[in-house]
């Protein structure tokens, strides 16, 4: 009789991770591909990218199909899957697939939650792309956000940072904004001269508008010595800290010792003073609060999500830690053979 396997999926705005694993934490395969958001693709276009992903894991990690569930739970944590109509439209969906015997449907912030906090609860803020936020109590009360973009009253993923340097950088230029040095490294990070060459293709689609996520970065670089990237930075930190202490107000938990874990790859990517501001600005709403970057990937929140399910020793999820660390950063593919 084979071992129990969780299939555990961190689906994103930029990229998806999908990893099997055994109920002794052993990763038999892990592979990374395209975003997989429904807001960006759809159902379809979503299970499309997931079903990819899963046959090349199950091929890499050399397992039989036959007419049975590879995995015994199957935890997928996604970007873009907010209200309970889409939990209930994408569970349906992968169910008939039969990649797994049970499957559970959530957002990727439960599993940025998971993944930085061992207590069950507490608050997650994630930044990648987009920017996102769950609360959970300790008695199981929850605090969500739609994350619809200006919609929802969003602002501060890597796209909106990354937006906000190229139209401080056009302000810069044409005199309508303050001076900043902005001006010349944004238009220089795709090989242009000045913010109205790079405007000029960004219009005519030779730069897709998309491509502004790759500049937080840079933002963050010039923030040590230019006012307007410091500017940017420090509304990014309050879209931070104003997620956070509405969750932690709703739950009434700003006088409880409370973890609030920073995940994505903004917020990963930030340097002291980002993360600085946060937990000084979250210290004013409640005295007990500590504030951490999650310590792995999203996908290692998926992962001991499904451990927890078939209550796997402390050795398993110590073991997953360890064989899924650097997920975030490397997008390798390890395999049972890897060991």
């Amino acid at each position: 009789m084979t071992s129990p396997i969780v299939l555990a999926v961190d689906g994103g705005n930029s990229k998806t991770d999908l990893a099997l694993v055994g109920v002794d934490g052993h990763v038999l395969a892990v592979v990374r591909g395209p975003l997989s958001s429904p807001h960006h693709l759809g159902l379809a276009g979503c299970v499309d990218v997931l079903q990819r992903l899963f046959d090349e894991a199950v091929e890499r990690a050399g397992l039989e199909r036959a007419n049975a569930p590879v995995a015994e739970v199957g935890v997928l944590r996604m970007a873009g899957v907010d209200f309970p109509a889409e939990e209930d439209a994408l569970h349906a969906t992968v169910s008939e697939r039969g990649w797994a015997s049970r499957v559970s449907v959530g957002n990727d912030t439960f599993a940025v939650l998971r993944a930085g906090t061992e207590r069950g609860w507490g608050v997650a803020v994630v930044c990648g792309a987009g920017i996102n936020c769950v609360g959970v109590a300790p008695d199981g009360r929850q605090v969500r956000f739609p994350a619809l973009g200006e919609i929802t009253g969003d602002w501060g993923g890597g796209y909106d940072v990354g937006m906000a340097a190229v139209s401080a950088a056009a302000r810069s230029e044409d005199g309508r904004g303050p001076r900043t040095s902005l001006e010349h490294s944004v238009p220089a990070h795709f090989g242009l001269s000045s913010p109205l060459e790079l405007a000029e293709a960004i219009h005519n689609q030779k730069i897709t508008r998309r491509r502004v996520i790759e500049l937080p970065r840079l933002v963050f670089a010039e923030a040590a010595d230019d006012a307007v990237a410091a500017e940017i930075v420090t509304r990014l930190a309050g879209e931070v800290v104003a997620l956070a202490r509405a969750a932690l107000t709703r739950l009434e938990l700003t006088q409880e010792s409370v973890e609030v874990v920073l995940g994505g790859g903004l917020l990963q990517a930030a340097d002291g003073p980002l993360s600085g501001k946060i937990a000084a600005d979250l210290a004013e709403v409640g005295p007990h609060i500590t504030v951490r970057p999650a310590a792995f990937a999203p996908v290692v929140g998926a992962a001991l999500l499904g451990l927890d399910e078939l209550a796997a020793t402390p050795e398993a999820q110590e073991r997953v830690r360890r064989e899924l660390a650097g997920t975030d950063d490397t997008p390798t593919v390890r395999t049972a053979a890897d060991g």
